[in-house]
């Protein structure tokens, strides 16, 4: 069965920080991009970030940039978020996705470019 499991969310403060983890099982993962998409309750799901698969290019929504950061570990099947600095307006759920069929400058932002999908780590940042 093929998964991805994202864990390391929780509840901070303002300002604090936290790393989400996402491991890939069921098939490699290492020749997709990655990236990381958040919904807050009654908003639609947002793009956060994305990695390629050499993690050489990396992208990020404006209002993350400078304080996240995307990473992975292809040896273990792994992708990252990095979250420093964080702010009330970055509590969502987190969910981690993988694109086998790839993605480029311009469609790297779309989640309908991922196949797979994790279920999700809540959070919650408090002011």
């Amino acid at each position: 069965q093929v998964q991805l499991v994202e864990s390391g969310g929780g509840l901070v403060q303002a300002g604090g920080s936290l790393r989400l983890s996402c491991v890939g099982s069921g098939r490699t993962f290492s020749s997709d991009p990655m990236g990381w998409f958040r919904q807050a309750p009654g908003k639609e799901r947002e793009f956060v970030a994305a990695i390629s698969r050499s993690g050489i290019n990396r992208y990020y929504r404006d209002s993350v940039k400078g304080r996240f950061t995307i990473s992975r570990d292809n040896f273990k099947n792994t992708v990252y978020l990095q979250m420093n600095s964080l702010k009330p307006e970055d509590t969502a759920v987190y969910y981690c996705a993988a694109s086998s069929s790839g993605w480029n400058s311009g469609t790297v932002f779309s989640a309908p470019v991922y196949d797979y999908w994790g279920q999700g780590t809540q959070v919650t940042v408090s002011s």
